[in-house]
């Protein structure tokens, strides 16, 4: 499963968002206006920026719609 980190109101979050339900790919909302989300994205990323995809079972992260979204067809 693949955690989101994302702000609702966010074009590009809602970009992978949109992809991600109309092809039934699960994942988790990490909305980073909860403090807590924030620090684990800044721990894993090292910027507050969203959207931001991390993926512990293959240990890739990335940030930038376009590109999660390559990634997350890659992976069938």
């Amino acid at each position: 499963m693949f955690d989101l980190y994302m702000l609702e109101n966010c074009p590009y979050c809602r970009k992978v968002m949109d992809y991600f339900d109309a092809h039934d790919i699960q994942y988790l909302k990490k909305d980073i206006s909860n403090p807590e989300n924030l620090n684990m994205l800044l721990k894993l990323g090292g910027k507050k920026q969203v959207p931001f995809l991390d993926d512990k079972k293959s240990n890739v992260s990335m940030y930038e719609s376009d590109e999660i979204i390559n990634y997350v067809k890659s992976k069938g």
